[in-house]
């Protein structure tokens, strides 16, 4: 993993819905990615160092049926658009990472429909699974994989050499366009081993990329040591926050975070309360109380955190299971943050204070965790530095009663509230109903 990601924290945004050039585009502009230029400066206040940018290259509709990986979405601007945020981005030390969709392309990617017109002789017919059950003459209708059910993503087979370089190709040409990494769209849909020679090859030329992978369930620690990513998704963690405060079952938790604890053992997992593709924090949590213990964790635990896009706000939005499903949880921003409701700058100042506790133990990005008591309503583990004497504890209640939980070791409160009691190596923490805290350790 390049040294550089251990002091990264990202803001991710969706540039095609932040910017209302999807689902309704409106009148023709073509900048519209420089929309995103006053939102830097709110990157760097908020205490994060990264911009996550979900699609940004020409697709059909929502940015993950691509066409052309070379050029930028007309719908968000052009190439010298792109340069100019890149540029912007630099002037204000942020990193960049770019969303990669290399799993599958659109429909009307040139590629596929040049099988389309010429069947199976046509030269990038190898790009694709195939199976011709009508014929496979020129304007023969080939039966496709595609991704999950959705007939208009194209899979795209990556054993085939062709393809391994078009991805390096489409890799390295836009780092070295100014990129410093990618994510790997569904790289859990792709065979690990099939991502390591292209990564080996991206990494030839640009030895300093963080590559982490989209997958959600299965060999997190297997994926990143066949693959060569430097990281994945991190979804176990993310699902355990919510559900174990929703449940009142903090065992959950505890036990993810042991999980968690033995992935760190052979990466730092991408981490997050929030993304693109679910159901929004401050909607998913049933007591708003407990998004302060959401965050609280996201920050504690070793890994490389996210915040996506108007988290920050306590921004609300349901994800469905239908056409236009995600569109709640991919709207538009304001102009500019100056545009933002008053109304979130308490969950806006939340993870300004936690955001920059987590900066002051810079330790914590490959911490070890450790839980010393749980029970259903209560939970208390340890962050410890993996090397070296940094120590933090940090106490969840997510009862209605509040109560004294055991902090061995506990010194002053660094964030969050609660009353340090008992002697030396004793120490217990009363919290308040629904309180939380971290404590010097």
């Amino acid at each position: 993993m390049p040294e550089w990601v251990r002091d990264a924290i990202w803001w991710h945004v969706y540039p095609l819905g932040a910017t209302g050039a999807f689902p309704d585009a409106g009148p023709a502009d073509a900048s519209r990615l420089l929309r995103l230029l006053p939102w830097l400066d709110h990157v760097r206040e908020l205490g994060t160092n990264g911009l996550l940018l979900g699609p940004v290259f020409a697709s059909s509709t929502h940015g993950y049926d691509t066409v052309d990986h070379f050029r930028v979405d007309p719908r968000l601007g052009t190439e010298d658009d792109f340069d100019r945020l890149v540029a912007a981005c630099r002037e204000r030390g942020l990193r960049l990472l770019l969303d990669g969709v290399f799993n599958h392309v659109g429909r009307e990617h040139p590629a596929f429909q040049r099988v389309l017109r010429e069947g199976a002789a046509a030269p990038t017919a190898g790009w694709f699974r195939l199976r011709w059950p009508h014929g496979d003459g020129p304007a023969a209708v080939p039966v496709h994989d595609d991704f999950e059910g959705h007939g208009d993503l194209v899979a795209l087979e990556h054993a085939n050499p062709e393809v391994a370089d078009l991805v390096v190709d489409v890799m390295t040409h836009w780092l070295a366009r100014g990129a410093d990494g990618w994510r790997l769209d569904a790289a859990y849909a792709v065979p690990p081993q099939r991502w390591a020679p292209v990564l080996e090859r991206v990494r030839e030329r640009f030895p300093g990329a963080y590559v982490v992978g989209e997958v959600i369930h299965g060999d997190y620690a297997g994926t990143v040591a066949t693959s060569g990513m430097d990281s994945v998704t991190q979804y176990e963690l993310w699902k355990a926050v919510w559900s174990s405060l929703n449940e009142a079952n903090l065992h959950e938790l505890a036990w993810t975070l042991s999980r968690h604890d033995g992935f760190l053992e052979t990466f730092a997992p991408f981490t997050f309360v929030g993304n693109h593709d679910v159901t929004r924090i401050a909607s998913r949590l049933d007591d708003e109380r407990h998004l302060a213990h959401a965050l609280a964790v996201l920050m504690t635990v070793g890994g490389t955190p996210a915040v996506y896009a108007g988290d920050e706000h306590a921004f609300r939005g349901v994800k469905e299971e239908r056409a236009g499903g995600d569109d709640a949880v991919r709207p538009p921003l304001p102009p500019t943050p100056a545009d933002l409701s008053p109304l979130g700058l308490p969950t806006f100042h939340l993870h300004q204070e936690l955001i920059g506790l987590r900066r002051r133990h810079r330790w914590l990005h490959d911490a070890r965790t450790a839980v010393l008591h749980v029970e259903n309503e209560r939970l208390v583990y340890e962050s410890r530095a993996a090397h070296g004497d940094g120590r933090l504890l940090v106490a969840l209640d997510v009862s209605g009663t509040g109560g004294e939980v055991p902090a061995p070791g506990a010194g002053a409160v660094l964030a969050g509230a609660g009353q340090v009691r008992g002697a030396a190596g004793g120490q217990r923490v009363l919290l308040a109903p629904h309180g939380w805290a971290v404590l010097a350790g």
